[in-house]
């Protein structure tokens, strides 16, 4: 079975060496989306490939929004026949190591979510303020879209590669974090099987968090119009 991850970058040539070198390379390949950074993540993704070979790049022109770097990503892997496909970010407050469970829970799921919110996860650095207001956060999109999960806007995630086709990711319309929200619902419209399982959210190692207002206008946007058009999979329209 053939098993890659996906991780957009953007100005993260300092922290990829920590990723690389905790990176699960006998089980997962990593494809790295970058979205042509003035720093130079590039170069240093080209210059780590030549000693390994379980490691690719994809460059994109501009920089066009976290979601448009995963489509991006998982049509590269659809069109070279991975059968499970991950998603997660560079900068290690997803641990790679959890990889290895979330693969076996696959094993009975067609999509599974590392969770902040499950009995044995954790966030590290957080206080019991900022713990509540993720949480809350959260409720009005699980109350609106009924998402199966504790942690609708997690972005660690394996999918199979079926899963993928049956939600017509490329159809997607999201360009930031609400990303994780829409794929999620679409799975649950299309009738897919959901695990979670929980993991330890680190504290970010390097650089700096991408998320914006405009992030955040958006993923109100989005959930509204999720609720208000019921998206439904090709096989029931």
């Amino acid at each position: 079975m053939n098993r890659l991850v996906v991780v957009p970058t953007y100005d993260e040539r300092d922290g990829l060496p920590a990723l690389l070198a905790r990176f699960p390379n006998e089980r997962f390949d990593l494809l790295i989306v970058d979205d042509s950074s003035p720093d130079g993540t590039a170069e240093l993704v080209r210059e780590q490939m030549s000693t390994r070979p379980w490691l690719h790049l994809v460059v994109r022109p501009v920089k066009d929004g976290l979601a448009g770097a995963y489509r991006a990503g998982f049509a590269w892997a659809l069109e070279r026949g991975y059968d499970v496909v991950g998603q997660m970010d560079s900068d290690l407050q997803h641990p790679p190591e959890r990889l290895h469970a979330m693969l076996e829970a696959l094993e009975h799921a067609d999509l599974v979510v590392a969770s902040r919110y499950l009995p044995g996860s954790e966030t590290r650095d957080w206080s019991a303020w900022r713990r509540f207001e993720s949480r809350l956060a959260g409720i009005p999109t699980n109350l609106l879209l009924r998402l199966p999960v504790r942690d609708p806007s997690g972005g660690f995630k394996l999918w199979r590669a079926a899963a993928l086709r049956a939600i017509d990711v490329e159809s997607t319309v999201s360009r930031g974090y609400v990303f994780q929200i829409e794929t999620t619902y679409r799975a649950k419209r299309a009738g897919l099987r959901i695990s979670e399982v929980p993991f330890t959210f680190a504290s970010r190692e390097q650089g700096e968090s991408k998320l914006t207002s405009d992030v955040s206008r958006e993923g109100i946007v989005v959930v509204a119009r999720l609720f208000l058009q019921r998206w439904r999979p090709r096989s029931e329209r």
